[in-house]
């Protein structure tokens, strides 16, 4: 969506080679097929474990805001999940700042239950969406105060209902009003394989116990503890985790990623995951002008950890708009001590992992490849309307398209949109995605656009292989698209999910 901005050393081969052995192997596992968090795992990679269907009817849709604006949509819906007993958990914006959560399911979008939350969106250029996750049998849900609603039991149409505070339930018990008023969690909610969960927060004003905006952890027992985002990062400037920033873990477990501003920039940190005490952190630059980049609260990027532990992170460039507001995708070792290749587009974006051999024509040296937006945006810098999607080699480099004297990701494969964008001579409808689906059994991405269609990227033939219309096409801020544990796939398009699967017989 086109928009103006307001006023260590190297991994070692045989690391890579067992870092892609693993993912691969994950893909060949138990194939629950459960899509849990933000990308699908706590990793961000958005690499399903089984195939989709072919994107052949539309099986069921249900709305995700009960009161969609006119005109342009500038908003972030949060990603639906998928429990792997095919659950479908749909976050649903009901008022200007208000929200509940759904379960479907996912055979026949039949509702099992809602349940209300009081999460209050955080202040943005572009509505930020509310951000639940799935750990085993429970399904955590960002509440007002800071707290996290707990749902047991998903599938079932009753499931208990429980309420954790990172800062202690009796210091809420002691002012509630406070932390009603001035504690807002502002990124989706991440948790790891034994159900620790990790979140920024906001801190609006004043609370009994002098709570400051920054990085919470709430463990499998119920046991909170936080850190302000200036303290962590060792710098007095900083204010917040950055919005929208889903924290996202290392495959081990032990490090967690998080982006953190002062409003306009910032860096990213690798902290421990059970103590929060800092491991690394580097200041977030423009590759190009060396200038600090910028951190822009209507962006959803999260940070994506690949397996051979490299981090990925989207950014806009500084100065704007030098590279046509595509920003940048910044590219470190695991410890954040070494600056790698980066991509040449970022923004409000969060690359898929793309193991090497779903993609048949490839022949270079890398284990994964990063599928990632790749937009040309009409009528910003010297943007020319040529909207595409990318699969990148992190660890090949050529120079920049927009920008030459900088080297960037080497481009494997793109392709361009393929509906004429009549504001823009020559240009195509914008890609409207900020998390692409990666099916590892017939090798394609599935992708939405603007021009109100999902297209599967056929990986083999380099085409646009199957496409489905899901509504006339609306301009709209990015979106996720997610496979289901049965191969449905699901896709926001006019504020409606979409069910997409195989054509049902008469």
């Amino acid at each position: 969506m086109n928009r103006q901005l307001k006023n260590a050393p190297r991994t070692s081969t045989s690391l890579v080679l067992a870092g892609a052995c693993l993912l691969l192997a994950a893909i060949a596992a138990a194939q629950t097929g459960a899509w849990l968090t933000h990308s699908h795992d706590e990793q961000h990679t958005a690499l399903s474990t089984v195939g989709s269907q072919p994107l052949s009817s539309i099986h069921w849709h249900v709305p995700v805001d009960l009161h969609p604006p006119e005109g342009e949509i500038f908003i972030h819906y949060g990603s639906p999940l998928v429990t792997a007993a095919n659950t479908v958990i749909v976050p649903v914006k009901t008022k200007a700042n208000s929200f509940r959560v759904e379960a479907h399911d996912g055979a026949t979008g039949t509702k099992l239950w809602m349940l209300a939350t009081g999460y209050q969106a955080p202040g943005a250029d572009f509505v930020p969406g509310i951000g639940p996750t799935i750990s085993g049998n429970q399904l955590f849900i960002p509440d007002v105060a800071g707290r996290v609603l707990v749902r047991q039991n998903p599938d079932q149409t009753t499931g208990r209902i429980s309420r954790l505070y990172f800062y202690g339930v009796k210091n809420y018990n002691s002012g509630p009003t406070a932390y009603k008023q001035n504690v807002q969690i502002d990124t989706p909610l991440t948790a790891d394989a034994n159900g620790n969960l990790f979140f920024g927060f906001l801190v609006l004003g004043s609370t009994p116990i002098n709570l400051q905006s920054g990085l919470a952890r709430i463990s499998s027992t119920g046991q909170g503890t936080w850190v302000s985002a200036a303290t962590l990062s060792g710098d007095s400037s900083i204010t917040e985790v950055s919005i929208s920033c889903a924290p996202a873990l290392s495959s081990d477990g032990t490090i967690l990623y998080v982006a953190v501003d002062d409003g306009t920039a910032g860096y990213l940190l690798a902290v421990n995951s059970t103590t929060l005490a800092l491991i690394g952190r580097v200041r977030l630059t423009d590759p190009s002008s060396g200038m600090d980049a910028q951190i822009y609260s209507g962006s959803s990027a999260t940070p994506t950890v690949g397996p051979d532990g490299d981090v990925y992170f989207g950014v806009l460039e500084n100065p704007f708009p030098n590279h046509n507001d595509r920003g940048w995708l910044l590219h470190y070792n695991s410890g954040l001590s070494q600056t790698k290749t980066p991509g040449s587009f970022g923004w409000d974006d969060t690359p898929s992992i793309v193991p090497a051999p779903l993609v048949p024509s490839y022949k270079g040296k890398s284990k994964y490849l990063l599928m990632t937006k790749y937009n040309n945006y009409c009528g910003i810098g010297t943007g020319d309307g040529h909207n595409k999607i990318a699969i990148l080699d992190p660890n090949a480099t050529e120079k920049d398209p927009i920008l030459p004297a900088t080297h960037v990701m080497k481009e494997v494969l793109t392709i361009e949109g393929v509906t004429p964008d009549p504001g823009c001579s020559g240009g195509v409808k914008e890609w409207c995605i900020n998390s692409s689906a990666v099916d590892p059994v017939s090798k394609s991405i599935l992708a939405n656009s603007e021009d109100g269609i999902l297209y599967r990227w056929d990986l083999t033939t380099t085409t646009l292989s199957q496409h489905i219309r899901l509504s006339p096409g609306i301009g709209e801020a990015y979106t996720p698209t997610v496979i289901g544990a049965d191969g449905t796939a699901y896709a926001i398009n006019q504020a409606i999910l979409n069910a997409v699967g195989t054509a049902t017989k008469e």
